[in-house]
C-alpha cells in the first residue's frame, strides 16, 4: 500500500469508529446494527477463549438481524439502571487488503457512568474487524471484540 493510500484508509477507518462509537455513546442505539453488512459477524469473547480457539462468544450474532433483536431486546425486555457509556478507540492498525474487504485492529477502552455519577472502567480490549467497501464507505463484515479480562459484568448486553 502507498503511504498516501494508508493514510486515507487509515482515516476512513478512524472516522467510522469514531461513527461507531459516537453511536452507542449517545444511546442512538436503533442506528448500531447498519455499521454491520447484513450477513455480518458479531462476536464479544475474552482473550483466553480466543487463545484457546473457543468459538463462541459472550454475546454471538451473524445477521445484522439479530443485531437488530438484540436493540429491541435492551429497549424493550431489560431492566436496568439508567448509565452512559464513553468508548475511546486507539491504536488502529490496517492489516491485508484485498479487493473490498480490509481487515484492521484497535484498542478499546469503555467507561461507564451510572445514574450516580459513579464512573467506572466497563470493558478493555482489542476489535479484530473485516471491513467491506460498499461504494464509498465502509461497513462492518466481522467484529470480535476481544475482552482484556475474563471477569464480565453482567451488562454486557450492550453493545461494545
Amino acid at each position: 500500500m502507498q503511504a498516501t493510500e494508508n493514510l486515507l484508509l487509515r482515516l476512513e477507518i478512524d472516522a467510522f469508529n469514531a461513527d461507531y462509537a459516537g453511536c452507542i455513546d449517545d444511546d442512538a442505539l436503533e442506528r448500531w446494527p447498519d455499521f454491520f453488512a447484513e450477513d455480518c459477524l458479531y462476536r464479544i469473547t475474552t482473550a483466553e477463549n480466543l487463545a484457546a480457539n473457543r468459538p463462541l462468544g459472550l454475546i454471538y450474532a451473524n445477521s445484522r438481524n439479530m443485531l437488530r433483536d438484540r436493540v429491541v431486546s435492551l429497549r424493550q425486555a431489560n431492566i436496568y439502571e439508567p448509565q452512559r457509556y464513553s468508548h475511546q478507540i486507539s491504536c488502529l492498525k490496517l492489516g491485508a487488503r484485498q479487493g473490498e474487504l480490509l481487515e484492521a485492529t484497535a484498542s478499546f477502552l469503555v467507561v461507564r457512568t451510572m445514574q450516580g455519577g459513579e464512573m467506572s472502567i466497563f470493558a478493555a480490549g482489542r476489535y479484530r474487524d473485516q471491513f467491506r467497501r460498499i461504494g464509498e464507505g465502509w461497513t462492518l463484515q466481522r467484529r470480535i471484540v476481544v475482552l482484556d479480562s475474563k471477569r464480565i459484568d453482567t451488562l454486557l448486553a450492550f453493545p461494545l
